[in-house]
């Protein structure tokens, strides 16, 4: 784990010779963590972690960085990674460095000759970057609890990001990727990189996606060449990886991640799974076609009726703001259990579904493509082998209720572009006090480089709705028990063949992900590489707001702080809680509303610790003592 902060002054009164100091606190997990400052005449630039530190001062330049890069071995050796990056910048210039590093960074760079600040973040945004402007200063940090520590700069919400996440959906809290839910507190969108220089900043793109022609070759052609993609950036991440051990669900993408590091160090590896009673969530069975080839111990972690208050309380703490889904609860306490085993490194198969058209909502827009492309025959067969391998008793499968679908989702009139699903977005609108937020206001932004639906809406779920807040949730939650992420998917050469492979060697035969099926072969015991069924990673949270678990939410909503808040409608809400109730407790096929609660709680709970808390100037110290407690969340 590590974490950078920075000062750059143009203008101030005065200067706060404590201001790094307190920024770095409010991001240490631990006392035990290096810590490394650098002075300048205008700048001040900080590191801290638990690892090496990744920070270097040559003469006039200062580099501070969060992340690994992965393709060392392409350069000429150098001490760290801040190293290598200031020999490529004084060879290459800042945007030319971004673009030679394939890696999960986040960097900033002060060149005192011009007095110029740069920033840059990975193509991905695996590595967090806010930045703020203060009174005569211009600061960066890895989390904006270091920002918040700072003179100047307030504590007033994003009001539109709390709108989103009182009542909408998870998918649009990031849509703007240059906000944060702090109104003064921006971020640096993934693949740019800024310049400060003399009180003005600008932004410019270094890695963007293209167009370019579908491939021809043969899919046994192309598997080969994914396998040997995906190989390597296995590879090139176990290198780089502390004492490791892999999260393991019974999906394709951890399944596949886990295997090549087996195939490639010829050993087993630890591998670690959260597990549930409920069958409907669980997938122990799933798993274990994985263990005999794999796994040399398999750390299986029940969640089963979880203290969420306490929980979310921990979690909003080492993350700075509310945690999307229910899903990342079980996260927090496998990332628990693997620090307490003394694993530094935990691997993932996230961002597979986006690349190999994983999830269920993908077949509507592979079935655009296949409607504007008029291929009848073809959109028949796969849309009736769809139905008949996932059908569902609550969401109900058939080609004409996949076509009804089809017309809230894209528009035929523009090749390759994708609308708002408003059934999805606007579900809990009634919910929210317009007074507040008009949630019908919000316009989302939706991707379109692409003329291929399926591309577009897989793009759009990288960029500005799943990734954003799943890259999120691993960073802090990995970081919060000083781990290390290693996201093998989000190695950008796989994205860049991957949008080039035609969604029919992605979706076949009423089947996803039917490349990465090919590229496995033989490298997957046949059972999981060849499974239907997808479980999905979610947590039965529809629990945890029911029976006798829900007397702290209905303690929460009855709170008279809750009520003057006014961003919700109390009466709509117990009702929602009442409905919930019936839907869980009668056990009939119906959606609950579990991600709405989920969703309610960790909002309230951010402001209770963020924003009633820090309201005052006065109260500064606290804030980054709430900061500095993420370290807490490993010993509750």
């Amino acid at each position: 784990m590590s974490r950078i902060a920075g000062l750059v002054y143009h203008d101030a009164p005065e200067r706060n010779a404590d201001a790094l100091a307190l920024m770095l606190k409010s991001l240490m997990t631990s006392a035990t963590d290096v810590q490394v400052k650098y002075a300048q005449p205008s700048a001040q630039l900080g590191f801290c972690g638990w690892r090496t530190a990744n920070a270097v001062q040559r003469q006039d330049i200062t580099v501070v960085m969060d992340g690994t890069i992965y393709n060392r071995a392409e350069f000429e050796s150098a001490e760290t990674d801040a190293c290598l990056f200031l020999d490529l910048f004084l060879k290459n210039g800042f945007e030319g460095a971004l673009k030679k590093i394939n890696g999960d960074f986040s960097v900033a760079l002060y060149d005192s000759r011009d007095q110029t600040l740069w920033l840059g973040r990975d193509r991905f945004g695996v590595k967090p970057l806010f930045f703020a402007k203060g009174p005569g200063y211009f600061a960066f940090a890895s989390r904006p609890a270091a920002l918040l520590a700072l003179p100047g700069i307030k504590r007033d919400v994003n009001r539109q990001f709390v709108a989103l996440f009182a009542a909408s959906h998870y998918r649009y809290f990031d849509n703007d990727p240059a906000k944060s839910p702090f109104a003064d507190i921006q971020q640096l969108p993934a693949a740019q990189y800024l310049r400060w220089r003399r009180g003005q900043w600008t932004k410019n793109v270094y890695w963007s996606a293209q167009e370019l022609p579908d491939f021809e070759e043969p899919a046994e052609v192309l598997a080969q060449k994914y396998k040997a993609l995906l190989w390597d950036a296995v590879s090139i991440r176990t290198k780089s990886a502390g004492h490791t051990a892999f999260t393991l669900s019974g999906g394709m993408d951890s399944s596949s991640v886990l295997a090549l590091a087996v195939a490639h160090s010829g050993r087993k590896q630890h591998a670690f799974s959260t597990v549930y009673r409920d069958k409907t969530y669980d997938e122990t069975e799933e798993i274990q076609t994985m263990l005999d080839q794999t796994v040399s111990e398999w750390h299986r972690i029940l969640i089963d009726r979880p203290p969420v208050a306490e929980l979310v309380r921990d979690m909003v703490l080492c993350h700075d703001e509310p945690v999307a889904t229910a899903t990342w609860l079980s996260h927090y306490v496998l990332c628990r259990e693997a620090k307490s085993r003394g694993f530094t490194s935990l691997f993932g198969g996230l961002g597979g579904d986006e690349l190999n058209a994983g999830e269920y909502e993908y077949y509507y827009y592979f079935f655009a493509d296949l409607q504007a492309a008029h291929c009848d025959a073809d959109l028949r067969h796969e849309a009736g082998l769809w139905a008949q391998y996932h059908d569902h008793p609550i969401y109900k499968k058939s080609y004409d209720l996949m076509q009804k679908e089809l017309n809230l989702m894209v528009d035929f009139s523009v090749p390759g572009h994708c609308i708002p699903y408003q059934k999805r977005s606007l579900r809990y609108a009634q919910t929210l006090n317009p007074d507040y937020f008009d949630l019908k206001r919000f316009k989302p932004v939706m991707e379109h480089p692409f003329r291929s639906y399926l591309k577009n809406r897989t793009f759009q779920d990288l960029t500005r709705e799943t990734a954003p807040c799943c890259l999120r949730a691993l960073d802090r939650q990995a970081s919060a028990f000083q781990l290390e992420n290693h996201l093998p998917f989000f190695d950008h050469r796989l994205f860049e063949f991957m949008f080039r492979v035609p969604g029919t060697l992605k979706i076949r035969d009423g089947i996803t992900k039917h490349l990465l099926r090919e590229a496995m072969k033989g490298v997957l015991p046949e059972e999981t590489r060849t499974r239907i069924k997808k479980t999905g990673w979610n947590a039965p949270a529809h629990l945890w707001f029911s029976g006798k678990n829900r007397d702290f939410l209905m303690d929460l909503v009855h709170s008279k702080i809750f009520r003057e808040r006014g961003i919700y409608h109390v009466e709509e809400v117990l009702r929602l809680i009442d409905e919930h109730e019936s839907i869980v407790s009668s056990g009939r096929p119906q959606e609950n509303h579990m991600m709405f609660f989920w969703q309610l709680v960790n909002l309230e709970t951010w402001f209770r610790e963020y924003s009633d808390i820090c309201s005052h100037e006065n109260n500064k110290e606290r804030l980054i003592n709430s900061a500095t407690n993420s370290n807490h969340c490993t010993k509750n």
